[in-house]
C-alpha cells in the first residue's frame, strides 16, 4: 500500500559527542514549529548540496562551530510523514569540531547522555534515532567508566 506525498524533505542532523560521551541537543525556539522540543542540531539540505556539506553549513550557522565533512560519520535515519510532505532525517555522529557551540538559533543547548534523552520532549523523527545513538555510545561509555585513564 502506498500513499502519495507532494515532496520529500531531506534533513540532516548531528550527534556531537564530547569526551565524556555526552551528546549536544538544542531546544527549538518560540515561534517555530515544535517550539520547546529538544532536537539534534542540523537542518535542510539545499538543492545541489551534499548532506555532509549541508550539515557543516548548518552547524556553522546554528552553533558557530566548524566541522570537517570527512569527520561526519553516518549513523541512522528516520522517515516521518508530515502531512502532504515526507521527512527523511539523516543522523550523523561527530566527535571533532572547532569552536564552542552556542545557541544562535535555539533557546538553549544541553549536553546529555543518550539514555537521558528519553526524558526530553523531542520531535517524533528524532525519537527513534536515540536507540541507535545509545547502542553506539553505550559500549564506549561503559569502557570509559571502567577505565578512568581513558577519560
Amino acid at each position: 500500500m502506498s500513499s502519495a506525498v507532494s515532496g520529500l524533505l531531506l534533513v540532516v542532523a548531528v550527534a556531537l559527542v564530547d569526551r565524556k560521551g555526552r551528546v549536544l541537543v538544542q531546544q527549538r525556539p518560540p515561534g517555530k514549529p515544535m517550539a520547546g522540543l529538544w532536537e539534534f542540531p542540523g537542518g535542510k539540505v539545499e538543492p545541489a548540496e551534499t548532506p555532509e556539506a549541508a550539515l557543516a553549513r548548518e552547524l556553522a550557522e546554528e552553533l558557530g562551530i566548524q566541522v570537517a565533512t570527512e569527520s561526519l560519520v553516518p549513523l541512522a535515519f528516520a522517515s516521518e510523514g508530515l502531512g502532504a510532505r515526507h521527512l527523511l532525517l539523516l543522523l550523523y555522529v561527530a566527535r571533532n569540531w572547532q569552536g564552542t557551540p552556542e545557541p544562535r538559533h535555539a533557546s538553549a543547548l544541553q549536553w546529555v547522555r543518550p539514555g537521558e534523552m528519553r526524558g526530553l520532549a523531542m520531535p517524533p523523527a528524532d525519537v527513534p534515532l536515540v536507540d541507535a545513538l545509545e547502542q553506539l555510545l553505550d559500549g564506549t561509555n561503559r569502557a570509559r567508566d571502567s577505565n578512568p585513564a581513558a577519560a
